[in-house]
């Protein structure tokens, strides 16, 4: 029975297991000679917590059996009357698991001229999830039995299980004293398929070149295709080469080389795509900035990166920086009429930074994550790519520069010889006008986080009935439910959908799952397998491997690692930690659960902490929090994400003051210090933060936020005979009674939607198009 506890709590990752048991019921004399069931059911209650040696833990479960079986006698339908537990037909009231031991002997038997003896009975039906019974034989052996419910557990998973039992049981005959997380439930030839035959990855890539070289290949072999659009301009491979050439050279004049730092903001355009790879060609790494951060925000990552150079333009101007900026929109012109147009001598290995991307922080504050050329270049070339791109097809930088999915949609293009249209924010958030653009440019390529490709499915009219020339749809940087797809895939089967999980830390993607009609109708997050030159390891807090089907935290090895975190030693050595199956390279622990199916593949099962993704960003909620927390009216504060009944996510903040908050005031405070996707939708203040019995926030006890709570968007009701007689018009067309506007919301009968999304509903609505 201790041993079927530890097995059920390495399953579950739960220290409190109640399982059931049979009691005989014949305590009492009067009964001895009597036929008939007297058979009462006990819950036995357990606490194998990780800690404690096994054979401390033997004496409780031995201490509880006895307890309990002194007070068997007590009805098991008077228990569960007492604890007025929650009733559901479905459900067994107070454990779905049951561990008998058969240990009577019943032989067989005469009653005058009738024999009796056992009759075996097959069940049909289970009567629990699971029902292990041990059964003592004369020869002294244990028989184990298992009855399981066929519509939870499959065979192959029962005989895993039967293993893993076997497995603890063998570990603690052979070391009594062990602590519960030491014990060891896999096998040798279970770790061998986990740790080698499920990374079945190794492929060979120019580990001798650099980005800029593999571009500049591309550059000499289609100089006349198209490189990059962006809006009304394009350049030529042979024009984008020549231009970021020249700027390269002015940049290496002035001392950018190998790990020099230069900064980029800049909108999104084709004096970007020029910028990163003359910083690449000039040896030094690029840093982008989105130029809609917060100033405080910007200033920090300068301070923190110490970058000696800033390229922008006139626009974006920033009078904080203190070292040399190229201002593109006085310079650009100069350097293009007098700089030489060949290509640099390359000074870079493959081993030196190509470019650092900030992500949020669990202290409050963002860190820089450096990425190698050589972890770029394995991503895309390999000799088991799983891709088949080429130069005719047609990518959309869809994302900000400051995302690392942009990394994916940037190189992509530009080293296989491809064109990549750059989408303009304003029709990045817009997905009618996105459907627009997918079909004017005759894109081929098209990557999207779940939910932007959520909201462009939305647009039916335009996106399903519409001869696209997609051939992939690539998902990243959240979790993805495959059954809405469902139409999509009906309206256009040849276009392969594929789902990429992957961090910032491990360079873009890590694993790559073909999202097939199976796949659409189930409801699993399916990751796929790891992608060539990576590795996959799914471990306990030991670090050890678990079992397939068991979730465990995804630890990322291989050649996409980074470097580390910039000017961050003691986080890179708590994240990027040495890789006990390859002691000679580091793996990337992701703080994400996930665990095995039986095919190899993985399943994602969301965060060990809480941050969270939101739209492809990777939010760490300790960072808003730290934000909120210097806010004078602040005392206490937790930041949570909640979903929408549609699967979107969205942050809500729960706040302890003292005075009553202004939510408007509090959302404008923390649009000052950060990006516009980490502002909370929803900002609840409670009275006290409601608490476990072990002292940790109850995040299930706090309220759902309803109409009602404030969104920090005072209303603002229309002003003027324009705003008076659009608001009735939106009235009629919406069937709403209430218009008003709130910041960059519009507020309709009580719910919040942003102007983009307004105006592509009334556009459906009145099929027409509005200037």
């Amino acid at each position: 029975l201790a041993a079927y506890n530890i097995m059920l709590s390495k399953y579950t990752g739960q220290e409190d297991i109640v399982v059931g048991t049979a009691a005989a019921g014949r305590t009492h004399a009067d009964v001895e000679q009597t036929v008939g069931m007297f058979i009462n059911t006990l819950a036995l209650r357990h606490y194998p917590t990780k800690e404690k040696p096994f054979n401390q833990f033997l004496e409780e479960v031995k201490e509880h059996v006895l307890q309990a079986n002194e007070h068997q006698n007590y009805p098991f339908e008077q228990l569960v009357e007492q604890l007025v537990v929650r009733r559901d037909t479905a459900r067994n009231p107070l454990f779905d698991t049951m561990f008998a031991l058969q240990n009577v002997d019943i032989p067989e038997f005469k009653l005058g001229q009738v024999t009796v003896k056992p009759y075996r009975v097959d069940h049909r039906v289970a009567k629990f999830d699971l029902l292990w019974e041990s059964v003592e034989e004369q020869d002294g052996a244990i028989k184990c039995n298992v009855e399981y419910s066929t519509s939870l557990y499959k065979k192959e998973t029962i005989e895993r299980l039967s293993g893993h039992f076997v497995q603890i049981l063998r570990n603690v005959v052979e070391q009594e004293q062990v602590r519960l997380c030491n014990i060891e439930m896999v096998t040798e030839e279970e770790k061998e398929l986990l740790v080698h035959g499920f990374n079945q990855t190794r492929a060979s890539y120019p580990s001798y070149l650099t980005i800029h070289q593999l571009f500049e290949e591309q550059a000499q072999k289609v100089p006349e295709n198209i490189a990059v659009v962006a809006e009304d301009r394009q350049l030529t491979y042979r024009q984008l080469n020549e231009n970021a050439n020249q700027l390269a050279r002015v940049l290496r004049s002035h001392g950018v080389k190998q790990d020099v730092i230069v900064a980029l903001i800049l909108d999104r355009s084709v004096e970007t795509i020029i910028s990163i790879l003359a910083v690449l060609k000039a040896g030094g790494t690029y840093l982008p900035i989105d130029p809609d951060y917060p100033s405080e925000r910007i200033e920090y990552i300068f301070e923190d990166s110490k970058a000696p150079f800033l390229i922008t333009t006139d626009e974006y101007a920033v009078t904080t920086f203190s070292g040399m900026t190229f201002n593109l929109t006085e310079e650009l012109d100069v350097i293009q009429a007098k700089e030489e147009i060949s290509n640099l001598d390359n000074i870079n290995s493959p081993q030196d930074a190509a470019y650092i991307i900030y992500t949020s922080g669990t202290t409050g504050l963002p860190k820089g994550v450096i990425i190698e050329h050589k972890n770029v270049i394995r991503l895309f070339i390999n000799d088991e790519m799983k891709f088949d791109f080429n130069a005719n097809d047609v990518w959309t930088m869809f994302h900000s520069y400051c995302f690392d999915f942009s990394v994916w949609e940037m190189y992509g293009a530009l080293l296989y010889g491809g064109k990549l249209v750059v989408v303009p924010k304003f029709i990045a958030q817009s997905p009618e006008a996105l459907t627009d653009l997918l079909l004017e440019e005759k894109v081929t390529i098209l990557n999207q986080t779940p939910t932007a490709f959520y909201a462009l499915m939305q647009e039916e009219s335009n996106f399903i009935k519409n001869d696209l020339a997609l051939r992939y749809i690539i998902f990243g940087g959240e979790t993805l439910s495959p059954k809405k797809l469902y139409k999509v895939k009906k309206e256009y089967p040849h276009i392969k959908f594929i789902n990429m999980y992957g961090i910032t830390e491990v360079t873009v993607h890590a694993t790559y799952k073909e999202v097939t009609a199976e796949d659409i109708e189930g409801e699993k997050s399916n990751i796929g397998y790891p992608i060539p030159t990576t590795a996959i390891y799914i471990l306990d807090e030991q670090q050890r491997s678990v079992p397939v089907g068991v979730i465990g935290e995804l630890f990322v090895g291989g050649k996409g690692i980074a470097r580390g975190y910039l000017n961050r030693k003691e986080l890179t050595r708590n994240r990027f930690i040495t890789n006990p199956f390859k002691p000679e390279e580091k793996m990337y622990r992701s703080g994400d659960l996930a665990r095995w199916l039986p095919d190899g593949t993985l399943e994602y099962m969301g965060r060990i902490d809480h941050q969270v993704k939101i739209r492809g960003y990777r939010i760490e909620c300790g960072e808003i929090e730290a934000q909120l927390l210097k806010h004078e009216s602040v005392n206490e504060t937790l930041v949570i994400a909640r979903e929408s009944e549609d699967g979107s996510k969205y942050l809500c903040a729960y706040i302890v003051s003292e005075t009553a908050v202004d939510v408007t005031e509090l959302r404008r405070y923390l649009e000052k210090r950060l990006p516009s996707y980490m502002v909370p939708a929803y900002f609840i203040q409670v009275e006290r933060m409601p608490l476990t019995s072990n002292g940790k926030v109850d995040r299930k006890a706090l309220p759902l936020p309803e109409e009602g709570w404030m969104r920090g968007n005072e209303y603002i009701a229309p002003q003027g005979v324009m705003e008076e007689q659009l608001a009735e018009i939106w009235k009629e067309v919406l069937g709403i009674e209430q218009v008003g506007r709130a910041d960059n919301f519009f507020e309709l009968g009580g719910h919040s939607l942003k102007a983009t999304r307004l105006i592509a509903q009334v556009k459906k609505s009145l099929q027409v198009e509005l200037a």
